[in-house]
């Protein structure tokens, strides 16, 4: 009896250690934490909304949502430009409200507007940046050539930043953020405004410095292609909230591994039918289109079409194809990110408006 309780001891002693090391790598891996972040401005303006998540170390973790959806605002807290309302967020160790300094040593950051000086050499910025951080001489001189072969700009060090074009100067704002070795590199909408062949080659350089330089980096975007080539994982923000964090593919996955897309003579009526057929996975009505989620799409188009005729509706048009994270933004929102772009603008505008008319 003795015996057996003494094991019974040891046991609970074992899972016990077991459990508290478990969580002590997972809290170790965890670069940023946010819990209940909310920004709040003048005029009851909410542009961040009770925001919780976690970031693992060296992953890419992407802020998916139209403009004025609340990425750069939150990225302004996470990176102690902008003070937050309430909640916590911590940064590699660093509370964003008590200890602005240390995170400002740890994290670099791209901005959406550029913030280079054009009159200067791209090695005169990095220098300037590095002397900002208190790097000797030697140190910014290797760092400088390191970071400058990163992003392929070596041979173009003592040209003028006017001389640029858009991607360079973009490849250049990104080595300038890494020049302090940061652990978390934030990127704000590191292609907006570039062409198509330019953005895909600031992906590259980006892959290629998280898998090199073991860099956490925080991206921020409105581009669907950009967030599921670059991302571990994606949230979508809408409105100032989160409203569902995954991978890409189980993004996708979640709506149905395929999607069926039609527009019907009644699809009030129709939509009513289709929620009881067992098959469908996921069902969702935007204005005119029902989109049903589902496997083997392709077979059960037959299916529909006959359900449809069975209670006297004419189905339009009808297409199988495999999800994006165009059809999750939708699926979860409840709008198309230009339809969602176009309410934060109009809520935008009545806060600039309430604001003006105080100052009158």
């Amino acid at each position: 009896m003795v015996k057996q309780e003494r094991t019974s001891h040891l046991t609970e002693m074992f899972v016990t250690s077991y459990v508290c090391i478990w969580v002590f790598r997972l809290a170790e891996s965890v670069v940023i934490h946010v819990e209940s972040l909310t920004k709040v401005f003048e005029g009851s303006f909410k542009a961040v909304d009770n925001v919780s998540l976690d970031i693992q170390s060296k992953e890419v973790f992407g802020l998916l949502g139209p403009n004025g959806a609340g990425k750069t605002t939150t990225v302004k807290m996470l990176s102690t430009l902008l003070r937050p309302t309430s909640g916590i967020a911590v940064v590699d160790g660093h509370n964003v409200m008590e200890d602005a300094d240390g995170v400002r040593r740890t994290i670099g950051i791209v901005f959406q507007d550029p913030a280079l000086d054009d009159e200067l050499t791209a090695r005169e910025n990095l220098d300037f940046h590095a002397r900002m951080y208190n790097m000797d001489g030697e140190q910014r001189r290797e760092r400088m050539i390191e970071v400058l072969k990163l992003v392929d700009l070596h041979d173009r060090a003592d040209v003028l930043v006017k001389k640029y074009s858009g991607g360079m100067k973009r490849r250049l704002e990104i080595a300038r953020g890494l020049m302090h070795y940061p652990k978390v590199l934030f990127l704000d909408e590191p292609t907006l405004g570039l062409d198509a062949q330019t953005r895909r080659s600031i992906w590259d350089y980006v892959a290629r410095l998280n898998k090199e330089q073991n860099v956490t980096i925080f991206l921020t975007t409105h581009y669907m292609d950009e967030a599921d080539f670059l991302c571990s994982r994606v949230a979508i923000m809408d409105r100032g909230k989160l409203v569902t964090v995954d991978s890409p593919d189980d993004l996708k996955n979640s709506i149905g591994s395929d999607l069926v897309t039609l527009e019907c003579s009644d699809p009030d009526r129709f939509t009513e039918r289709l929620r009881s057929v067992e098959w469908i996975e996921n069902l969702k009505r935007h204005e005119s289109t029902i989109i049903i989620g589902t496997k083997h799409s392709a077979e059960r188009i037959p299916e529909v079409v006959n359900l449809a005729r069975d209670i006297g509706v004419r189905v339009l048009s009808i297409e199988t194809r495999k999800p994006t994270l165009e059809d999750v933004f939708l699926y979860y929102t409840g709008t198309k990110m230009r339809e969602s772009e176009a309410n934060t603008s109009d809520r935008m505008k009545t806060m600039h408006r309430q604001s003006a008319r105080r100052f009158r």
